[in-house]
């Protein structure tokens, strides 16, 4: 009793001490880079870094292709002249047999490379753990204006947390999507002087439209397909701000109205876009958590980061997989979900033999279990994931399953009159026998999961966490039943 006292308080003591995670990082087969350039940069320039970045990521071992898509930000969906998206496809998982072709070190490799582009700010980053759940891997942290005030105010603070965020040792990397100050070209509608002249407004801003922008018509039908029409000024002459003395607006008499007679242009800095969350204007950020640490632990950092840099007019929230892993530590927590493994399994056991003291013999081979489970995630610094709970779970079944091998030949051996610790030690043994061929095939099971390279394909990571806290905790599970422990205590 002792023994097993100290293996549950140790139990407790790993399962305490491992950070606890939402859903790993897996190798997919293909992972994002995001590309940055100055704001306002051109489309040509943005085209030569891109170029640049796709050499980079082709010269990459286990790199199969590359697609980008210049002028579109997959992290914040906005469409500009100085952003660009590119999406890598890895080779096949059976192709990537080297350790430089494993998918950490291919995302490594181009974080390292990609950071030394002249001009440019670019990054890899992993797809969402489940598709469709936010559009990149790692955190999504929304920072938001809830007392409705201005951009500078929120660009203000945003600089202030990131800079703090950036000190965190648990934040491997950190980004926004929010970009406050690019710059913009303002046009002013003198409209005292439009009225005057006797033009409407609204063909003044179509007009603008129209010309430096573009104007949807209609759609037409030929070759099968449907046309879109939209009609906009040749590039040569809406490059410049001065070109607007070129267009004109009728007024009700019939005239033409130049509109420089009735606009006036100057320079300012503004948002490329405004995001709403929750109806408050907000900023994205992205990022990943450092080596060693999990995302549990880079959302405590963040929060602590927000409570000490913002004023109360501030709030945040979490976005994506992010916003997931929030609700999901807001339902039932894991050890309810325990408890209640352990009750039914009891349950089920009282049942089976018909007695209530039995399904105790039975189940006090759980902790062993559990503590050799905990044990090997801690000793491979591995984090206390969804996959490592569902295959905790699922142990105390399978040492619920040959502790009652043993209980039931011990139980056999009493019933015919021998003792009660010579009928615990005869059904250990006898269960025992066949252990010697179960330790080869779990023993060589455990190796295979627990040599991470060797584990390919889709959902590799989960088999390594669950897989690996299986068969680590009936490694050692197996190892006690002959001392006859399980019944004697």
């Amino acid at each position: 009793m002792l023994l097993l006292g100290l293996v549950a308080v140790g139990a407790g003591f790993f399962g305490k001490t491992l950070p606890s995670g939402f859903l790993p990082e897996e190798d997919q087969g293909f992972l994002f880079i995001n590309v940055q350039l100055p704001f306002a940069a051109s489309l040509e320039r943005t085209v030569a870094v891109c170029q640049q970045a796709e050499n980079i990521a082709l010269a990459t071992p286990g790199v199969k292709s590359c697609t980008t898509v210049t002028g579109f930000s997959l992290l914040s969906f906005s469409r500009n002249t100085y952003s660009a998206s590119i999406w890598v496809a890895l080779k096949d998982w059976s192709e990537r047999t080297k350790s430089e072709e494993s998918y950490d070190a291919i995302k490594k490799h181009l974080g390292q490379k990609l950071s030394q582009l002249p001009g440019a700010i670019a990054f890899a980053f992993p797809p969402p753990a489940i598709q469709g759940v936010g559009t990149a891997g790692g955190f999504t942290f929304v920072l938001e204006d809830r007392a409705g005030k201005d951009v500078p105010f929120l660009a203000a603070n945003v600089s202030r947390f990131m800079e703090a965020a950036r000190k965190r040792p648990e934040i491997g990397s950190i980004s926004t999507t929010f970009l406050p100050i690019v710059p913009q070209l303002f046009v002013n509608v003198d409209r005292d002087k439009a009225l005057k002249e006797g033009v409407e407004l609204a063909s003044v801003y179509k007009t603008l439209q129209a010309f430096m922008g573009g104007y949807f018509v209609d759609y037409f039908n030929r070759f099968g397909r449907q046309w879109q029409v939209y009609v906009q000024a040749e590039g040569d002459y809406r490059t410049r701000a001065e070109n607007l003395g070129l267009f004109y607006v009728r007024n009700q008499s019939g005239e033409s109205v130049p509109l420089a007679s009735l606009t006036s242009t100057k320079s300012i800095s503004g948002p490329e876009f405004t995001m709403r969350y929750n109806l408050y204007r907000s900023a994205q950020i992205n990022g990943a958590a450092a080596p060693g640490y999990s995302s549990a632990q880079v959302t405590k950092a963040l929060e602590e980061v927000f409570a000490q840099t913002m004023p109360p007019e501030m709030g945040f929230d979490y976005l994506g997989m992010s916003f997931q892993e929030q609700k999901a530590a807001k339902g039932v927590p894991p050890a309810a979900i325990f408890g209640l493994s352990f009750l039914f399994v009891f349950l089920i056991l009282a049942a089976l033999y018909e007695s209530w003291s039995l399904p105790f013999s039975v189940l006090l081979g759980t902790p062993v279990a559990v503590f050799g489970a905990f044990a090997a995630l801690w000793s491979r610094q591995m984090v206390n994931n969804v996959f490592a709970q569902i295959g905790l779970v699922m142990l105390i079944g399978l040492a619920a399953k040959n502790a009652i091998l043993i209980v039931e030949f011990a139980r056999l051996e009493y019933e015919q009159g021998r003792p009660l610790i010579d009928a615990a030690l005869t059904g250990a043994r006898t269960r025992f026998a066949p252990d010697p061929h179960d330790f080869v095939r779990f023993y060589s099971g455990d190796s295979s999961l627990g040599n991470r390279h060797r584990l390919r394909g889709r959902g590799a990571a989960h088999h390594w966490h669950g897989g690996h806290r299986r068969n680590a905790g009936r490694h050692l599970h197996r190892r006690l039943p002959d001392s006859g422990y399980l019944l004697c205590g």
